[in-house]
């Protein structure tokens, strides 16, 4: 019965220090009372890369989907995706061999990307997983 006790005044104990830092952390006390709500970090609004090489494709991105989704260029060519949706987006590699795609979370803005290797490049925006494109690069 000891042991029990024991054991459960613990785990209250446990539970009262993690409300109360819980509760500390979320008091939003700034030291200015006029202020009383916290604005969110803003999402990136506008991005620019310079590219290596000739733009040879453009990749639009708005109303949840990249358009062109699947394209060729060639090697030493570059895509620019332009974001221009109502809600952010990035580019990202799916694979091995698209792991230099990228982007980061942008809702206006273009993001490019120079193509050095012939291959299959997938990506998709991590937020819209439904969202997803190719580019194919030849020699």
């Amino acid at each position: 019965m000891v042991r029990h006790r024991a054991a459960s005044a613990r785990v209250l104990t446990g539970f009262v220090v993690a409300a109360t830092l819980f509760t500390a952390g979320c008091s939003g006390d700034s030291g200015d009372s006029a202020s009383t709500t916290r604005t969110p970090r803003p999402v990136t609004t506008t991005t620019t890369q310079t590219p290596t090489g000739p733009i040879a494709l453009t990749v639009d991105v708005s109303n949840m989907k990249y358009s062109p989704a699947d394209a060729t260029v060639k090697v030493g060519e570059t895509v620019t995706w332009k974001f221009s949706d109502k809600a952010p987006h990035n580019v990202q590699g799916i694979g091995d061999k698209a792991m230099g795609l990228n982007s980061p979370i942008i809702d206006r803005g273009e993001w490019s990307y120079t193509f050095t290797q012939p291959g299959t490049y997938r990506y998709m925006c991590t937020l819209h997983p439904d969202m997803r494109g190719t580019i194919t690069v030849l020699d």
